[in-house]
This record gives structure tokens, sequence and C-alpha cells, in this order.
């Protein structure tokens, strides 16, 4: 990768980068020549890398006004990416104004810091962005050289197909256009054909599944006995941090709710979450101080939750490419994982989706803390799993306050 900017290179050391990843390395050449690129990738795969490094390399420290405008649909993916941008801003000596517009901070002042200068680079949501740029014309992003969607299909998926629509005539056809999505649906093609001038396509999500070590294992359950299977499921398997994900709002709580019962340390994450709980169940998260998560789809895509040792699907995700992004979220950094999903007959379709994508199919039984599979009949006891290092790394005291946390709750 040849960048102008000489400390972009201190800043991939000093990050620890070893080498550039597949959508990096296929992506960042065009980007840095300004071409609309197309990144299509699992989460966790360096998309976000892949436009932050060409967006610093071509910044002009001093000129003070919005040259670059990276969307995500989520608050956390956004604070996620601004994290980012941020550590990356370190390695210059030229201060960068990097700013970040989401729901749920102090509007007044945001607005009275707009009137006073307008910022370098921006991250923000686009409903927050399409208010403070479009309707208030304060955020002034007509001047942006760059204009970022990332996770492109959540976006349209959650309905900012608008306002998506508004920001990108705001911005303007002489601008870049980088485009990250994990999937690539018809309705993301039709909103590219609209804003985009013969874009780079790479699309690397072929197979998605298969090179992951990940035991894909399935209990046929009817709904109404599904918490009945899942408490059979979570003595089965002891997990590190667990993953659970329903597919609506009622049934995230429901589990929740179950599993408080049972005594279990579980939290819950879905779209209703007012910002201070949702910033609240993500430091547990963080801070490993829970056992279990309980998610939607839509409230846990993109966030990055460390540790996961196993993934339990409620049930399938209405689109199948959910089960991609579900189970993608254990087996990271060289561990394995266990994915664990209910089903019942109507999910015919969804095991045609899984044998396309070359997954082994476990079908199994919950018996005496085991797992029974159905082609032999020796039970299958789950170890506990959990990452050896990678833990440590982020939380050093966590392994003996959870261990003495688990013998006063023994003690008891």
């Amino acid at each position: 990768m040849k960048f102008k900017k000489p400390y972009i290179y201190n800043a991939l050391e000093g990050m620890n980068f070893q080498s550039f990843t597949e959508i990096q390395k296929k992506i960042i050449p065009d980007a840095l020549k300004g071409r609309d690129v197309i990144g299509v990738s699992e989460t966790g795969s360096g998309k976000t890398h892949a436009f932050l490094l060409p967006i610093f390399d071509a910044l002009l420290a001093n000129e003070r006004r919005v040259q670059a405008l990276i969307l995500a649909p989520t608050r956390e993916l956004a604070e996620q990416i601004l994290k980012m941008a941020r550590e990356l801003a370190k390695y210059t000596s030229e201060k960068i104004d990097i700013r970040i517009y989401t729901g749920g901070r102090d509007r007044d002042r945001e607005i009275e810091r707009l009137k006073k200068s307008q910022p370098q680079v921006v991250v923000g949501t686009p409903g927050k962005v399409h208010d403070l740029a479009v309707k208030e014309n304060l955020l002034k992003i007509h001047t942006a050289k760059t204009l970022v969607i990332d996770e492109a299909d959540m976006a349209l998926e959650i309905g900012f197909m608008n306002d998506l629509e508004a920001i990108a005539y705001a911005v303007g056809k002489e601008a870049q256009l980088m485009v990250f999505s994990a999937t690539f649906p018809d309705h993301l093609r039709a909103f590219i054909r609209k804003s985009m001038h013969q874009p780079l396509e790479v699309v690397l999500n072929k197979k998605r599944l298969a090179g992951l070590d990940i035991r894909h294992r399935f209990i046929k359950a009817a709904p109404e006995n599904r918490l009945k299977t899942l408490d059979k499921v979570l003595a089965a398997i002891n997990p590190y941090l667990a993953l659970i994900f329903a597919n609506t709002k009622e049934d995230v709580e429901l589990i929740a709710s179950h599993l408080h019962q049972k005594d279990l340390d579980a939290t819950y994450l879905h779209g209703d979450l007012r910002p201070r709980e949702r910033k609240q169940v993500l430091r547990d998260i963080a801070g490993l101080n829970v056992q279990y998560v309980v998610a939607s789809d839509m409230a846990s895509r993109g966030i990055d939750i460390e540790g996961v040792s196993h993934v339990v699907n409620f049930a399938f995700p209405k689109d199948m490419n959910f089960y991609i992004h579900r189970v993608g979220r254990t087996a990271r950094m060289g561990h394995s994982g266990t994915a664990i999903t209910f089903y019942d007959d109507a999910d015919e379709k969804a095991f045609d989706f899984l044998k396309k994508e070359d997954v082994m199919l476990d079908f199994c039984d919950v018996v005496d803390r085991g797992f029974v599979s159905k082609k032999s009949e020796a039970p299958v006891k789950e170890k506990r799993q959990k990452p050896k290092d990678k833990v440590k790394k982020v939380k050093p005291a966590y392994k003996k306050k959870y261990h003495a946390k688990q013998k006063r709750k023994r003690g008891n």
C-alpha cells in the first residue's frame, strides 16, 4: 500500500497491523485514487480501516471544513468508528477535528459548536445527520470529498433509505462514495445504481460459514416448549459468554426475564432501549459482568462483543443472512465456537440455505445435561469454552472476580 502521509505508516505500526485483510487489500488501492467502491464482507473482516485509511490519507489538515462523512445505522456502530478514527488521528501532529452526531446527545451544544466551526471528519447516524445537514443546514456536508455508508444493508432495513438519498444528494455527485455491507440485497443494488459511478465491487462473503470453526447444532422444539429446551441447553453448555438471539422485542424480554428468574447473569438488547440503558448494557457486556446476552438482530448488529463461546438461536431469523451475522460472533481470533438453533417443521428453507453454505448439520437432542447426536447414541458433554488469552488483555482481573462471584453463589 502506498500512502501519501508518512504518519499513516506510523499509525499502522503503532496499532500493530501485521498485515492487511483481504477486503483492505482489494479496496484501499482504488479508494486512495478516489474511486467509488462497494465492499461486501462479514462483520469483523476489517471494513472500517478499509475506508478510514484512505480518508485520513486524503485529509487536508489546514482546511477547516467537512471533508469526509461516515454514516452508520446505529449509535454503537458510530461510536466504534469514532474510536477507531481518533486512534488513527493520534499519530499525526496536526489537529484533526472529528465529531460524532447521533441521538441521545446535547443537541443545543452541537448546534452552537457548528455555528462556530465545522468538523473535518463527521461520523453519525443517517437520521441525526439528515436533521443537522439537510433540515437545518447547520452541518455543511456539501464540502465533503468522501461519503461512506457503513453496514448499508442494515441502514436500509431499518428504514433510512430516504435519509440516505437526501444526504447523498446534499453531498453531491462529485464526492467519492464508499458503501460497505455484510450482504448485498436487491434494494441495496437499486440504491447504488442511482448514487454511484462505475464503482469497484468487491464481494468476499461467498461460502461465509464453511471456513469458520463452528459446530452447528440443531434441536427440534415447538415454540411453546422452547424456554424449557433453553434451560436444558444452558445447563449443558455452561458458556463463557453466550449470545441468545430472538426475532422480536417481546421474545427478547421474555427470555431475559426467564433467565433472571433462574438467577442467571443475563442482560438484553433491543431497539427500544433508551440511550442510557443501552450504554449500561454495553458496559456490562464489555466488563464481562454477564454470562448471557439476549438480543435482537438490529440491536446487536455490528456491536463488538468479546469472548463469545456460544450462540443460541431461539428461532431461525426471517432473513437467513442474519444467521451468518449471528453465528459469526463466535469462533473469532482462532478460537472455536458453537451455534445452537431451535427449529420446527416449517424451517425447511432455512436448511436449504445452510446446505448451500456447506454447513455441517448436527441434529441432536439434549438429555441429562449433554447432547445426543441423532447419528450417535452417546451423549456429548460440552466443555466450558473460553478464549485463552483474549479476555486477559481486556480485563486482567476479571477471571478472579468471576470465580469469586461463583464461589459466593455456591456458598449461598
